[in-house]
């Protein structure tokens, strides 16, 4: 299983008048979590856009558990439990600056050829940085 974390400061243009992170912001928050998680693996998501590749949302599920709040320093986690296909799940745990668990997430994304927008397999080079985290060995 393959799991990052990053972390990212709530800022105050993120929040509600009750100083909660509004709800639609945490698909942006799942971005951060999930291109630094690529770039931690040394390849980073305008390298998929340069060999004609997008990575389109299909799915999005959120689970608020707690509020995060302005100025919190937030650990974000992605993990991926299996190796992408077609298409690739990411899970989302979020926890506030005491450990707490407030938010837990999931999306599916699929591969598409920029060109045709049709489905597609990903990069080689992005499943063998993957593979070492999923070998059975």
């Amino acid at each position: 299983m393959f799991v990052h974390n990053t972390q990212l400061r709530v800022r105050y243009a993120d929040t509600d008048q009750m100083g909660y992170v509004y709800y639609g912001n945490y698909g942006a928050y799942y971005e951060v979590a999930r291109v630094e998680g690529l770039r931690h693996l040394g390849f980073a998501y305008k390298e998929l856009e340069a060999q004609g590749i997008m990575m389109p949302v299909l799915e999005n599920h959120s689970k608020f558990i707690q509020p995060a709040k302005y100025d919190e320093l937030l650990r974000m986690e992605v993990s991926l439990k299996e190796l992408p296909g077609v298409r690739i799940r990411f899970f989302y745990r979020f926890y506030n600056e005491q450990e707490v668990l407030i938010h837990t997430g999931e999306t599916l994304l699929a591969f598409v050829k920029m060109d045709s927008g049709r489905p597609c397999r990903p990069p080689q080079v992005l499943l063998d940085l993957f593979k070492p985290f999923f070998d059975e060995d």
